[in-house]
């Protein structure tokens, strides 16, 4: 399609005006079409599909056969979706730019190329766009479209990684005007213009670190990489690329990596800034702001760190199957493949703790919501297990050597100790299942084994001076365990107590005719009364509406005769009634 500059009405004819709620438009297309995940390529297609829809209503399309290009012109637009035909283009413009910017290992020079051209095609149809709405809608469309196309040349500019005084002064241009229009309109049209200043913000504070106008920190960056919103995915994506030059020219200093004593040579790039980038994001697990992070943004980092651990693997792996029979260079890198193994079952376990202590934190919570999820005792049963494992496996992995140092041995008796307090837990909740189960005898006797078991762990855990928070929660859990299993021995004697007499209370009851049972009464008894045919949605009890099967009714019959004086009747002979046969020759002619 050929964009001509457009030419003015003629002055005798009055042009409409249009409305386009433009942030609003874009915003419900972007987040029902892929955008709410960050799915470019879904939103490409679905504007790919809006312009075909629009053009086919329209009747605007480039003929049949022949292609005969048709250009947008202001005489062309005598209604509004002729502005939201142009809209849509530089929205699919602008999406397969941002599709080929999210690809995997980056764009390389050919694709980023392609992208640079797609952000120019989007820049020239939003700055068509915003001329387009100055002349056909009202004044309100024409500072949202203005807003628009800044913002789009704002993109070009910050990803060509030039004139970033002038990408400064289109977001700035932009951000005016989204702060002007929140504070009119309907809530939601202000709750989307705050969203969009909040959005448009670090990329502003970007460009003024760019020229240097700005003292903005590196920490401050990752505080922005903590937002989320389609207009951050471009800085996001610049952001990691500066991160990741920062990280590969701070992995050139690092030679080895340290684990228990050991020391083991690095000399692959990409393993190195691997777990630079996992030892960075442990650094805010552990770090003094760790207590101020909630409990989604810590496990959004765990999974981070997991996947930088695993890539750093599959570097080591791969570098393994390219060494050859060099046997020193195998040992190291079996070593170092061993020590990047066990840090990541650690953080494993680390993050699953975590994950229990989010579900013991739902099950004493008293429910506001009650949406919210009630966890079950047998749910941190399985958490408890899945720790279990790990740290099996991970005592596994630090006993597979031959010579063990003395931080490998100390490392293996923790393991131990974690893993009896684990068992202790999972003793405790599996007796709280059985509890809430209704079986007495099998919880006392966990909860007592739950007892013995964390009196151990407790015991040993202060002889090797462990952590005060550990060996306070163990002290909580057996005062628990001796708790509950009071209330669980008392629950079962009075039930025992009560066995015979609630035996002998219903055996009382009992009626061999049924007369005394108690009836209910169903809906075609009571009809004079109103009630639901289907009973309470929150009922699970079936809808008393008629008895089915249908109960048996007597039914009079027919008295029954029996016949005795039949066998001692002598009945007349009825021969002379009888008629006769005709034997003769005339007779066998009338047959």
């Amino acid at each position: 399609m050929e964009i001509d500059h457009p030419k003015p009405n003629a002055p005798d004819q009055v042009s409409p005006k249009f409305s386009i709620n433009v942030l609003q438009l874009l915003k419900s297309a972007q987040m029902q079409h892929g955008l709410r995940h960050g799915d470019y390529t879904r939103y490409r297609r679905y504007c790919t599909a809006r312009l075909r829809r629009l053009y086919k209503s329209l009747k605007f399309t480039h003929g049949r056969g022949k292609y005969t290009r048709r250009a947008i012109t202001e005489s062309n637009v005598t209604e509004v979706r002729f502005l939201h035909l142009v809209l849509y283009t530089a929205e699919r413009a602008w999406s397969h730019a941002m599709e080929k910017r999210q690809l995997p290992d980056g764009p390389t020079a050919r694709q980023r190329i392609y992208l640079i051209g797609r952000l120019r095609k989007a820049v020239k149809w939003a700055t068509l766009f915003s001329h387009l709405c100055a002349i056909k809608g009202d004044s309100r469309t024409s500072l949202e479209s203005e807003a628009y196309a800044s913002y789009m040349k704002g993109n070009l500019l910050f990803e060509r990684d030039q004139n970033w005084d002038t990408a400064l002064m289109n977001f700035k241009s932009a951000r005016a005007v989204y702060e002007q229009l929140g504070k009119y309109g309907d809530l939601e049209n202000q709750v989307l213009c705050r969203e969009r200043v909040e959005e448009l913000e670090p990329s502003i504070r970007y460009c003024l670190h760019k020229i240097g106008e700005s003292n903005l920190q590196a920490s401050e960056l990752l505080q922005i990489d903590e937002m989320e919103g389609p207009a951050l995915d471009l800085f996001k994506a610049k952001l990691e690329a500066v991160m990741a030059e920062a990280r590969s020219q701070q992995a050139a200093s690092m030679t080895e990596f340290h684990w228990l004593g050991h020391r083991f040579p690095i000399s692959n790039g990409k393993t190195r800034v691997a777990i630079l980038k996992a030892q960075e994001l442990e650094k805010d697990l552990h770090g003094p702001s760790a207590d101020s992070l909630s409990a989604e943004r810590r496990l959004a980092i765990f999974d981070k760190i997991f996947t930088a651990y695993h890539e750093a693997r599959s570097c080591i792996r791969s570098d393994l199957a390219s060494s050859g029979n060099a046997e020193n260079v195998k040992d190291d890198l079996n070593g170092l493949d061993k020590a990047v193994s066990a840090v990541l079952g650690q953080r494993t376990i680390e993050r699953n703790e975590l994950l229990v202590s989010i579900a013991k934190s739902k099950l004493t919570r008293r429910r506001d919501d009650k949406s919210e999820k009630v966890t079950k005792p047998e749910e941190l049963v399985r958490l408890y297990d899945l720790l279990l494992q790990n740290t099996t496996d991970l005592s596994d992995l630090v006993n597979s050597g031959r010579d063990r140092k003395p931080e490998e041995l100390s490392f293996s008796e923790e393991c131990a100790l974690k893993s009896l307090s684990f068992r202790a837990e999972r003793c405790f909740y599996l007796a709280k299942s059985y509890s809430l189960s209704g079986k007495r005898a099998e919880a006392y006797a966990l909860y007592c084994r739950a007892r013995s078991l964390a009196e151990e762990a407790l015991q040993n855990f202060q002889i090797s001076n462990g952590s005060d928070q550990r060996i306070q929660q163990l002290k909580i859990l057996c005062k628990e365990c001796r708790s509950n299993s009071c209330i669980e021995h008392a629950k079962g004697m009075m039930e025992e107590m009560k066995a015979p007499e609630n035996l002998s209370k219903r055996i009382s009851n009992i009626s061999l005719t049924g007369a005394d049972k108690k009836t209910e009464k169903f809906l075609v008894e009571k009809l004079d009364t109103y009630e639901s045919a289907v009973g309470d949605a929150n009922v699970k009890g079936v809808p008393r509406i008629e008895v089915f099967p249908p109960a048996f009714q007597a039914t009079p019959r027919n008295p029954i005769v029996l016949d005795l004086a039949y066998n001692f009747i002598e009945f007349p002979s009825l021969e002379n009634r009888m008629k006769k046969d005709k034997k003769g020759f005339i007779s066998r002619l009338w047959r």
